[in-house]
């Protein structure tokens, strides 16, 4: 990612003409608690009650699924986000998916992905899913999935805006920030650390001074 100057104002840059594309691309932090806390629900149903798969079963397909999630963040994340193609159409299509939010980390209406694109997202996940699991576990999986990416996109907007006093919390803020502001390779994950750890991008400790 090329090193551009950083802007601390809560403001929204304007990114597109179009007024429209423009609207689209801002995002309050709770839109996706709307969109897929009900999907969410509705997974859960069809697993329990429709599949009538257990309550052991579907924790530990629900688990697996949000464990899917931790990698499909982080690597998308990684090798998606901060991807930079070719060319001016390649530097424009990167700012708009991810450059846009290092250059200006604190605007509060582009810290969630706007349902544009987080419902076919979903929707492809999904898909993919249904070609691994069969129901009912595939319900129980896609619960979990969706949990993680609504705790990824809620905890996102909390870290950038929130004061944090759990350490739990102190921690993942720390990593993240040090992502924005230390090194853009490093920190990759956003709900956990455990990617960082597997593929050795950890931030640098609390108090490391850097060069």
């Amino acid at each position: 990612m090329n090193h551009r100057p950083v802007s601390n104002s809560r403001a929204s840059v304007r990114m597109f003409e179009s007024n429209l594309l423009e609207a689209l691309s801002k995002v309050p932090f709770y839109v996706p608690l709307v969109v897929f806390l009900p999907v969410f629900g509705y997974v859960t149903w069809r697993a329990l009650v429709a599949g009538q798969l257990g309550v052991p079963a579907y924790i530990g397909c629900f688990l697996l699924g949000l464990t899917i999630w931790t990698a499909t963040e982080y690597f998308v994340h990684r090798n998606v986000f901060h991807w930079l193609p070719p060319g001016k159409i390649g530097a424009r299509l990167h700012f708009i998916f991810h450059g846009v939010h290092h250059d200006y980390p604190n605007d509060a209406l582009r810290l969630v992905l706007p349902p544009s694109v987080s419902i076919p997202l979903a929707l492809a996940f999904y898909g993919l899913f249904s070609l691994i699991f069969a129901p009912p576990v595939l319900w129980g999986v896609f619960a979990g999935f969706i949990v993680g990416y609504i705790c990824y996109d809620t905890l996102h907007y909390a870290l950038h805006h929130f004061a944090f006093q759990h350490p739990l919390f102190k921690i993942l803020k720390r990593n993240h920030m040090q992502h924005h502001f230390v090194g853009p390779n490093t920190g990759y994950g956003v709900t956990s650390p455990l990617w960082d750890w597997i593929m050795g991008t950890r931030g640098k400790p609390a108090g490391t001074k850097t060069a």
